[in-house]
């Protein structure tokens, strides 16, 4: 009864399989001990001949974030690997001493409207006395530069006001855009100076990829840049994307003699992060290659191959000899097997049923 159930749930995952298609033809072949395993046909395919240069991510959108004015820090809200939105506080300085300068450039401020107010009438009266007669043109024109002299101390003042409450606004550090802190450069209780670094942040939706490409080969990329899009190899991931875009700067290095290529990769890609390693394979035309799925492929030390499966069922291992890879569309075989043969796409589940049908 548990034979049964085990074959039902293995016809249901094989039929799931070849229901939904892709790039392989996926059927299920019959083992010897009864049940089923996925395969797939190993064939000759059509796919992009492509170059590989190796590249870096970075990040389009990075910052520094620093203090702009001198105290001590007394607060860091965040920490390397923290995601944060655009105008999150990240860090407070001490704001006695700008608190401070804002009271006294008030007071100053105060000050200086008082004697603008106090010229200004001055200035009125004066002037009605020099109409009456009174006064001489001398005095008139002693207030009215008192009165303007006056005004421009004010406006002074009030400059200097706005520049501390500027000041004091500063003793709080904000996120200028949402993204992730990749680093945190300070500790509490340490002194910010105007310049000193605090946090560094990066956008995690727009990322790329910088590959240089040497002069020998960057014709070839550029005359099939508009066909089709380079794939983007993140070992680190096990991923493969479609980039969203290339830009070839227009620029060479004279000692690598080398020119720097830009690879803006999909927004919606998860894990990667600035400092990542990355491939890319760049299209340069189009070749014919006998391919094989890469989950059908067993690493056995530095030993490569797949678990075969014959027509009556049979299943045993192959050791193979690989190519490059082609992405989603399986990995070059270059010797140990041939076209029209069947390997399992769960090794494991090969590996079982090759056992059983040892024993």
């Amino acid at each position: 009864m548990a034979r049964r159930f085990v074959s039902c749930i293995a016809q249901v995952a094989a039929c799931t399989l070849a229901c939904a298609g892709g790039v392989w033809a996926l059927i299920s072949a019959p083992a010897a001990s009864g049940a089923e395993i996925a395969t797939a046909e190993v064939n000759v395919r059509e796919i992009d001949r492509t170059y590989a240069a190796d590249g870096v991510v970075e990040a389009v959108r990075q910052s520094t974030v620093a203090a702009q004015v001198p105290g001590r820090i007394v607060e860091v809200r965040v920490d390397a690997g923290r995601s944060v939105v655009r105008g999150q506080v990240l860090a407070r300085i001490d704001e006695r001493e700008a608190a401070q300068a804002v009271a006294a450039s008030q007071a100053q401020r105060a000050r200086a409207e008082a004697d603008l107010a106090n010229s200004r009438v001055n200035y009125e009266r004066t002037l009605r006395l020099v109409e009456q007669k009174f006064v001489s043109e001398a005095a008139l024109d002693k207030a009215r530069a008192d009165y303007k002299s006056a005004r421009a101390q004010s406006e002074a003042a009030r400059a200097g006001a706005l520049q501390a409450g500027a000041a004091k606004s500063h003793t709080v550090i904000t996120a200028p855009f949402s993204g992730v802190v990749s680093a945190r450069l300070v500790q509490v209780g340490e002194m910010a100076a105007p310049g000193r670094e605090v946090v560094t942040l990066y956008d995690p939706t727009r990322l790329r990829v910088v590959a240089n490409i040497p002069q020998a080969k960057l014709a070839e990329v550029r005359a099939h840049a508009a066909g089709a899009a380079p794939l983007v190899e993140l070992p680190s991931l096990d991923r493969w994307v479609k980039a969203n875009g290339v830009t070839v700067l227009p620029s060479t290095d004279s000692r690598t003699h080398t020119t720097s290529v830009r690879v803006e990769l999909p927004g919606d890609l998860k894990g990667a992060y600035p400092g990542m390693f990355a491939r890319v394979h760049f299209p340069v035309g189009r070749t014919s290659k006998l391919l094989i799925p890469a989950r059908a492929l067993v690493y056995r030390s530095e030993v490569a191959g797949a678990y075969v499966v014959g027509d009556k069922g049979e299943i045993h291992f192959r050791q193979l000899r690989l190519g490059e890879p082609a992405g989603e569309q399986g990995v070059e075989v270059l010797a140990g097997i041939t076209r029209g043969e069947r390997v399992a796409l769960d090794p494991v589940a090969a590996l079982a049923q090759m056992k059983r049908g040892g024993r």
